[in-house]
């Protein structure tokens, strides 16, 4: 299984790694088959992402989709951010090997449950 050169540099230098401590919202997701777990923390002013951040225990790949998938979306409106897709994460990291295309739906699915979060 060979990664592009994007995947490998987001996962040797992920960008935005770590926690906001007052966050507006955080969404949660893991895969139990895999054993991935990503925590997407925002930071919401005038319905824009002004700040983002992750937490991922995982592979390569999960780490490199949630670096990939917070500079998609930091300084972009909530709604913009929705439009984020899997296949827009992967085309971005220059692909992805089959066996790891879950890992861009688990980046998805936790900025989709940190925006439902926030939205309460």
């Amino acid at each position: 299984m060979s990664y592009s050169k994007k995947v490998l540099k987001h996962f040797k230098n992920p960008h935005n790694q770590g926690v906001i401590k007052n966050a507006d919202a955080v969404g949660k997701v893991g895969n139990p088959t895999c054993g991935d777990v990503m925590k997407i923390y925002i930071k919401v002013k005038d319905n824009k992402i002004k700040n983002i951040k992750f937490e991922t225990l995982g592979c390569a790949a999960a780490i490199a989709v949630s670096s990939a998938l917070t500079d998609m979306v930091k300084g972009k409106t909530i709604e913009e951010a929705l439009k984020v897709t899997k296949d827009k994460i992967v085309k971005d990291l220059g692909g992805l090997p089959p066996v790891k295309i879950h890992c861009s739906m688990l980046g998805v699915e936790a900025l989709h449950e940190a925006i439902k979060n926030y939205k309460k």
